[in-house]
């Protein structure tokens, strides 16, 4: 008889007090099942760790880096699915029991489509485009499933980039055919473009991303990001 599959579910996290108040309640209510919830801490001197305990998640100290931390709670899961979300960004209403329903048809990675908290044409626009199941379409935003025992033949999240760890993890799973998009969506947060600027914050993602495609290495993208995106 086989092993149901469980899902465990992996939040990198570094200061996020005021998003798991919201977060972690959201998704004890919208499981459909049992579910487990790691929080991979970084490092954070809010009271993220207080909220995460307040609410029974599982709390895993790690490295800072989102790589680093995804992976910490990767190995401590005991479930047979891993489930990535930011703690920004709301998956939709059972959650669990669309992603475990994927896995049963024999899809054993993916993402929801996305959609940004605001009314800005290019955010809703940008949010249309990942319904279509094309590897330039895709984002950590969007969350990401994947059975334990792939993540772990993949070698998991690569450490040596300080960020884009998600496409990179991506891209692996789209080499082996085995990427699916569910037709439900996560909300995720504007918050970044709101302070940037819509415009300006999607230069300088797209700037890495060519960076990325001509070569430049981890450290290159993230000296990039610190300059242009984090200051």
């Amino acid at each position: 008889m086989n092993k149901p599959m469980t899902l465990s579910i992996i939040i990198p996290v570094l200061n996020e007090e005021e998003n798991l108040k919201v977060l972690l309640p959201f998704l004890k209510k919208n499981a459909s099942g049992n579910i487990e919830i790691i929080v991979a801490d970084g490092g954070s001197i809010d009271a993220s760790l207080d909220v995460a305990k307040h609410e029974n998640a599982v709390v895993i100290p790690s490295e800072k880096g989102r790589a680093k931390q995804m992976n910490a709670g990767a190995k401590a899961a005991t479930g047979s699915v891993l489930y990535f979300l930011h703690a920004d960004t709301l998956p939709p209403k059972g959650f669990d029991k669309h992603i475990l329903e994927s896995l049963k048809k024999g899809k054993p990675a993916g993402c929801f489509r996305m959609r940004f908290d605001s009314n800005h044409w290019w955010l809703q626009l940008a949010g249309w485009f990942t319904r279509f199941n094309i590897k330039s379409f895709r984002g950590g935003d969007q969350s990401l499933f994947v059975t334990k025992n792939l993540f772990n033949e993949i070698g998991g999240y690569d450490e040596a980039y300080i960020i884009y760890e998600d496409n990179i993890l991506i891209a692996e799973l789209y080499k082996r055919n085995t990427f699916t998009v569910l037709p439900q969506a996560v909300t995720t947060s504007a918050r970044r473009y709101r302070e940037k600027g819509v415009w300006r914050l999607q230069y300088h993602f797209w700037k890495i991303h060519f960076m990325k495609r001509m070569g430049y290495s981890p450290e290159r993208l993230y000296g990039y990001y610190k300059e242009f995106i984090a200051n």
